[in-house]
């Protein structure tokens, strides 16, 4: 099992770093995950226990009290981590994406007023793009900010955020017309606000309120919660990067990275399917052998190992290229798109060859079935990368005809 989704060039701190993750994984979260996650239960050992190896810092500089690690690292933790339970993956990509961007795009104050918090894990973070009738069209959002004095006021309703209750920091993106002349194209109108909360559901402050839990299929334990914005009012100086209409291009390279991670979680959870699976296949019999002897199985097992092992140097790729400061958009979308779907192929799977008692609660491998189809919409669907990909494919082989 050791040998698949290996990574060459690694430091003697990464391998340090990500031998401490994975025990962590085996001892504290797949032992736990399958229970927590029936009872739809926030993991806050799991999320202490990550709190005090310091992950939720990996990637903040050392300057703000963080590892200072680089994406790659970051990238192969997530891995671990979502092989343990994706869910515990999915509190820390959103956490991670807001530090991103304040690390990239934030004003000095403002890095020094959260970074150094985020790093210790004191605060969390949460992102919120989406609403309720916006699916993939970002640029048809419709949540608004309006100046009044000194603050802004906000108004709308967002959708899907993970760490929605559990956060105390969302970043918020919404339309921004003012001071922009009329014709702007609507991605150079929006503005990102970082909206300080209480954790919590209800009112968390003034002209802000978390309704619930959604209850999902999947991906249970991490709360996703709608925002409503009713006349909340936010300072000046929590406008990210100090400057209106720069939110739309602050979101995406955010999202950017976070695709990478997404990939990560399409890899770790391929990587546990298939554990599962080629563990199941030597321990059943039938016709007299382990089911693990008839070639029919076998060929299954060399195509879900085949694509763990891709969609990982898929993946390995887009961090790298990202870690060198070079544009990943292209490998981003590519390894995103890839390990997703492989990852739905390999938990099917590996459900067939449990048989019946795929089907039971009892065995794990039911609540991988139900998670993996969450990577095909998190961060964009696979028609989304695609247009992704094409278009930068275009601009890379442009005929010069």
């Amino acid at each position: 099992m050791a040998r698949l989704a290996q990574t060459a060039g690694l430091t003697d701190v990464q391998q340090e770093i990500l031998s401490t993750v994975r025990d962590f994984v085996d001892k504290e979260i797949i032992p736990v995950a399958t229970e927590l996650e029936h009872r739809d239960e926030y993991p806050q050992q799991i999320v202490d226990g990550l709190k005090e190896l310091g992950l939720f810092g990996l990637m903040i500089p050392e300057e703000y009290g963080g590892l200072g690690e680089s994406l790659l690292t970051y990238a192969l933790c997530v891995e671990e981590i979502a092989r343990g339970w994706m869910s515990v993956s999915g509190i820390i990509n959103t956490h991670f994406i807001v530090a991103y961007m304040l690390k990239q795009h934030g004003t000095q104050e403002q890095k020094d007023h959260f970074l150094p918090r985020m790093a210790a894990g004191d605060i969390r973070g949460a992102f919120s793009m989406s609403e309720p009738g916006l699916g993939s069209d970002v640029s048809a959002i419709t949540s608004k900010a309006v100046t009044d004095g000194d603050e802004y006021v906000l108004n709308g309703q967002k959708m899907w955020l993970t760490n929605g209750g559990t956060s105390s920091l969302v970043a918020v993106l919404v339309r921004s017309d003012e001071g922009h002349p009329e014709g702007t194209a609507p991605h150079k109108s929006m503005t990102t606000f970082l909206v300080e909360k209480e954790p919590g559901f209800g009112e968390v402050r003034p002209g802000l309120t978390i309704p619930g839990k959604i209850d999902k299929m999947g991906y249970k334990g991490v709360d996703t919660t709608e925002l409503i914005m009713d006349g909340l009012r936010i300072p000046a100086n929590r406008v990210l990067g100090g400057v209106t209409g720069r939110g739309f291009y602050q979101m995406m390279d955010g999202v950017e990275v976070g695709r990478v991670n997404v990939a990560a979680r399409g890899c770790g959870v391929a990587q546990r399917a298939f554990e599962l699976g080629v563990q199941y296949a030597q321990q059943r019999h039938t016709f007299g052998k382990p089911i693990a002897q008839h070639q029919a199985i076998q060929f299954k097992l060399a195509e879900m190992a085949t694509k763990v092992e891709a969609a990982h140097a898929m993946m390995v790729n887009a961090a790298r290229k990202k870690d060198s400061g070079e544009r990943n958009d292209l490998e981003a979308g590519m390894a995103k798109y890839l390990a997703s779907e492989y990852c739905k192929e390999v938990v099917e799977d590996a459900f067939r060859i449990h048989g019946g008692y795929g089907f039971s609660k009892e065995y794990e491998i039911e609540r991988l079935y139900r998670e993996a189809p969450m990577l095909l919409i998190g961060e964009g669907t696979a028609e989304i990368q695609k247009m992704i990909i094409g278009r930068r494919l275009l601009e890379e082989y442009r005929f010069q005809g």
